[in-house]
This record gives C-alpha cells, structure tokens and sequence, in this order.
C-alpha cells in the first residue's frame, strides 16, 4: 500500500498508544468515577439518616452529576505529541540569509 505525497510516517513518539491499552485506560477511569459516585450515594443515605441536613443533597448533586463526568472522561481522547520540531520539516526550518556581500 502506497503512502500519499505529502502523507509523513509515524514516528515512535507520536504513535498512540494501542487500542486495547486505551480501552483498558477509559474502563479503569469509568470505573474509579462510578465508584466515587456510589460512595457519594452511599454517604448521602448516610448523612440523611444521621440528620446531616447540609452534607446529602451535595452528596446527592455529585452522585448525579459524576455519570456524565464518568462518561466524558472515559471517552476523552488522549492524544500523543511532541514538543520539538524536526530538522526537516518545511515549517520548523530557519531561513538561510546570504553570505558574505549578499544581502
């Protein structure tokens, strides 16, 4: 399979990492964030049977609130970048000026 003209290769320390290992990464972020929120139910129930009127309806607000924020973090994309440029790209490349006597 023929690459495209203008088509660069990946390079080692751009490549993402593999597909298992990033859906092993968003389970385990999905299931640390489900189980805040069922600490965060069970803490309300526990508040509001001890008459902790100020602490459940937090505890009952982030117990709602955490399974979008479960589920955007799960889903978030975790990209690989680099900081530098290479030497032989178009747009990284400082301009030579002339020599001596051009200007």
């Amino acid at each position: 399979m023929a690459r495209a003209r203008g088509e660069q290769p990946i390079r080692i320390t751009t490549a993402g990492t593999s597909r298992n290992e990033e859906i092993a990464a968003r389970q385990k972020r999905y299931i640390v964030s489900m189980s805040i929120r069922s600490v965060c139910f069970i803490g309300a129930v526990i508040a509001g049977l001890n008459h902790i009127t100020w602490l459940w309806p937090i505890l009952i607000a982030a117990a709602i609130v955490l399974p979008y924020v479960a589920v955007v973090a799960a889903n978030a994309a975790h990209t690989k970048g680099d900081d530098f440029t290479l030497n032989d790209s178009p747009f990284g490349r400082p301009e030579l000026r002339g020599g001596k006597g051009q200007h």
